[in-house]
Parts: C-alpha cells; sequence; structure tokens
C-alpha cells in the first residue's frame, strides 16, 4: 500500500466530506484468524478507532460517526457484552486527553441508560469534559438502533401531537429529522463498513438516504489511516446527483 502522505497528497482538500459514518466489523474475525479470544480483536480494534478519529481531525472533518454497539449486540454472550462495556468505558479514559488537545468533542447518540454504570459515567465525563471543543464532533453510537431512534422519533412526535405543541400535518421531513439522535447534523456524505460484509446493520436508516457506501474487506483493526483515506479518495471520484441527472449537476458548478 502507498505510504500515507502520498495517498493524501492526492486528497483533494476542497471535497473533504463534512461527515463521515462507520460500521466497525471485524473485531472477532481478526482474533479468530490469529487465534486469539475475540477480546483481543475488540482491544485491538480501539487503535483503529484512535487512526480514523486523529486523521478526521487533522483534515477538517466536522463530523465522525462510529458504530461501536448496536441494540441488537445486547444479545451477544453475556461475558462478550461485558467485555465490550469494559473497552468502550476503558478506551474512552484512556483517549480523554488526546480528545482534548486535538479540540474533538464527543457525542453520544443511542439509548445509554442501559450501559452499565461504569462505562457510563466514562463516557458521559468524557461527553462533558469535551463539551467546549469546537473541532471534529465524535458521535458514538453506543446501544444504538436505527429502528430504535426512528420509533423514539414517532413517539416524541405523537405525544407533542396530542398534547397540541404541534399540527400533526405539519410533519415533514425537516421535523422528523429534527427529532432524531443526529438532529441539527448534516446527514453523512460517505458510509464505511469494514469486514467485508455489504449491509447496513439498522444503521443511520434515514440519515444515509443519499450517503455514498464504501465496503472494504478489511477486518476493523486492519484498519488504518492509508485505507481510511483512499476511501475518501474513492468517495471524492464519485458523482453526487442527489436524483439529478449529470447534466443538471454539471450545471450547477
Amino acid at each position: 500500500m502507498e505510504k500515507l502522505d502520498d495517498i493524501l497528497a492526492r486528497l483533494d482538500m476542497t471535497r473533504i466530506p463534512r461527515h463521515v459514518a462507520m460500521i466497525m466489523d471485524g473485531n472477532g474475525r481478526w482474533a479468530k484468524s490469529r487465534s486469539k479470544v475475540r477480546s483481543d480483536g475488540h482491544y485491538e480494534g480501539i487503535t483503529s478507532v484512535h487512526n480514523v478519529t486523529a486523521l478526521s481531525s487533522d483534515l477538517g472533518m466536522d463530523y465522525l460517526t462510529l458504530y461501536a454497539f448496536s441494540t441488537e449486540n445486547w444479545n451477544r454472550p453475556q461475558d462478550e457484552v461485558d467485555t465490550l462495556m469494559t473497552i468502550i468505558g476503558w478506551a474512552i479514559a484512556r483517549e480523554l486527553d488526546e480528545l482534548l488537545r486535538n479540540n474533538v468533542r464527543i457525542n453520544l447518540l443511542g439509548d445509554i441508560d442501559r450501559v452499565p454504570d461504569g462505562p457510563r459515567q466514562e463516557l458521559f465525563d468524557a461527553r462533558d469534559r469535551t463539551a467546549h471543543c469546537t473541532g471534529l464532533q465524535l458521535n458514538i453510537c453506543i446501544s444504538y438502533s436505527s429502528r430504535w431512534e426512528i420509533t423514539e422519533a414517532a413517539r416524541r412526535l405523537a405525544r407533542e401531537a396530542k398534547d397540541g405543541i404541534i399540527d400533526p400535518e405539519s410533519i415533514d421531513e425537516t421535523l422528523f429529522s429534527s427529532h432524531l439522535a443526529t438532529a441539527g447534523m448534516p446527514d453523512p456524505d460517505l458510509l464505511i463498513r469494514t469486514g467485508g460484509e455489504q449491509r447496513i446493520s439498522n444503521y443511520l436508516l434515514w440519515q444515509i438516504a443519499y450517503s455514498e457506501l464504501y465496503f472494504t474487506p478489511t477486518l476493523w483493526p486492519d484498519f488504518g489511516k492509508e485505507e481510511y483515506a483512499l476511501a475518501l479518495i474513492d468517495f471524492q471520484q464519485r458523482e453526487r446527483r442527489f436524483g439529478k441527472t449529470s447534466e443538471q449537476v454539471a450545471g450547477s458548478i
């Protein structure tokens, strides 16, 4: 693979996506292929989190959203769930000082009340201590699923309509979006999934309606800055039409 500096030299710095979302898949398979326990893969994956966050910040990106733990992941064996929760708490505490130095703000998306007390407090502490930061916003999706998010938004809208706060006829895409966990953020320009699977797995289903999708067979612990930069180059080579024709897009430039 090319050296990182050579890849970055090919990036158009005027076309860096504002918002990248990632499905970090392949930790368990990475560990299994090395005759290690699954937790070793999860720990190794923290290095990739560090690297993609650092590069996103260095490139001046506004938002990076990581799928750390889905609602469905609660159905995994309890010992693996416990390990994942421990790793999440440990990792956020370990990275906090560097996040502060790099002006990165932590934001949490998901049903955080389900997270055990210890890691939940580490997450809240990181969010609160980085609240003043004005650089990259790192969205960590924990106990998150898109169907959960959309259902919660529908419930809030229904309550507001019942209480007379809103007219049901006023509900449109903009109002609905304002009730999602990502309210106020631009939709992801690019969704990256590692690990070789080519599915969305109940992730940001509303928000990725027009996102570019990038699937790579690389397992998450092996996904470094170089491949991330190559994914960004691939993104920059695509034509984003948003339902228009190529001729219309060309005429709008």
